[in-house]
């Protein structure tokens, strides 16, 4: 990886030291280049005409389509544009048909966003059962072997858990799903800007992500079906094959499930953040992110006062990683870091208010996230500042 390369298409870190990835990633410039060429250029719905522009959009939308399916490895299915994951799991949740005393089986790791759609199934008699991370932060599958039964139509797990960063065991979840003939849902926000993806390898039948945590814009995400045998989340323009006033018929592939005029330039930006991480390449960019995180964690358990949150070893977890300094409130430090070096991390709940509670934090955390465009330098100053503030609130 040519750090001083990828970091000139970041014009913004010449300012501050951004590690808040895991909320919102930055936006390099062959990607926001990609989104204006759009507006700029070809400036047209998809779909709905004949003329060049409205066929160039049609083109670079659909294409965009087929660049994210590669970079999961989806060779089947359908890949739908969404304006997050938490559309995508929601999409899920409304479609499926569900029956009093169906069981759904999901953790405590979970964002609020993989949490509350399932929750909600409760008023339609659905039985939601919440299973729970070992010491570590990580699931034992031979929980789920118990738990599922005849009644269970689906799991839902997050790939990494948005606050500790722990990366759970998908591939042995998803055989027992399998075997056991019921569907997985994967929330793949956190992992799939970080680590290769293989939908075919981890035999999930759905995955959801956002493009907003990889470089895309925002209001841009992705629900991968495996079988896209699921009822369409909203009705209107552009998901249907044919209207009379008394029946429709729905579209086939992804224009079933993208009602209305979708985001076409955040569409074919995420195609281009796809093809940008391509090109640095996604095992350098998780080797990158590892060493980076193994000196972060390392250098915060020499600090006094400092806890750190989840699995300690950097090949089991993410680079986003949790602290507090006994003390001292998380976002009160968020502001001290901010203000005296410039230093962007998220303070609080992170959204996953169960998870933090099962950890005994009441206040939640201080929360640094990595990515490709952090630097070995900006990380020692980090510690540097966070052992000054021990030192003085300690």
């Amino acid at each position: 990886m040519n750090l001083n390369r990828i970091r000139a298409d970041f014009p913004i870190l010449d300012e501050i030291i951004y590690m808040d990835s895991a909320s919102t990633s930055l936006t390099p410039e062959p990607v926001l280049d990609a989104v204006m060429d759009y507006y700029r250029r070809y400036n047209a719905n998809v779909g709905r005409g004949v003329h060049r522009l409205s066929q160039i959009a049609s083109g670079m939308y659909e294409g965009a389509h087929r660049k994210v399916a590669e970079f999961i490895g989806a060779r089947e299915g359908v890949l739908v544009f969404t304006k997050n994951t938490t559309e995508g799991i929601n999409t899920v949740a409304s479609g499926l048909g569900w029956q009093k005393g169906d069981r759904v089986i999901t953790t405590v790791l979970e964002h609020h966003s993989n949490l509350l759609p399932w929750l909600r199934l409760r008023e339609k008699g659905v039985e939601v059962e919440i299973m729970k991370p070992d010491g570590e932060g990580i699931l034992d599958p031979a929980d789920f072997e118990t738990a599922i039964t005849d009644k269970t139509r689906l799991v839902a797990i997050t790939h990494a858990s948005n606050v500790i960063g722990t990366i759970q065991p998908v591939r042995e979840i998803s055989k027992i799903c399998k075997e056991k003939g019921v569907l997985i849902l994967l929330d793949g926000a956190q992992s799939v800007p970080h680590i290769r993806i293989d939908v075919k390898d981890l035999e999930v039948d759905f995955l959801c992500f956002s493009g907003h945590k990889m470089l895309g814009p925002t209001g841009t995400g992705v629900l991968w079906m495996r079988d896209p045998q699921i009822e369409p989340l909203f009705l209107g323009g552009g998901m249907i094959k044919e209207v009379t006033l008394k029946s429709y018929e729905y579209a086939e592939g992804y224009e079933r499930f993208e009602a209305g005029t979708p985001h076409i330039a955040g569409g074919i930006g995420l195609g281009r953040a796809c093809d940008y991480l391509k090109e640095i390449g996604m095992d350098e960019l998780r080797m990158h992110e590892e060493r980076l995180t193994e000196r972060l964690i390392e250098g915060l358990l020499e600090i006094e006062g400092v806890e750190v949150y989840g699995t300690l070893d950097p090949k089991k977890r993410l680079g986003v990683v949790s602290f507090n300094i006994r003390g001292v409130h998380p976002h009160d430090l968020a502001h001290i870091l901010d203000d005296s070096s410039n230093i962007m991390v998220r303070s609080g709940h992170h959204c996953a208010s169960p998870l933090i509670k099962y950890l005994g934090i009441e206040e939640g955390t201080v929360r640094a996230s990595l990515y490709l465009y952090n630097t070995e330098e900006e990380v020692e100053l980090l510690l540097t500042t966070l052992e000054g503030i021990a030192r003085v609130m300690v």
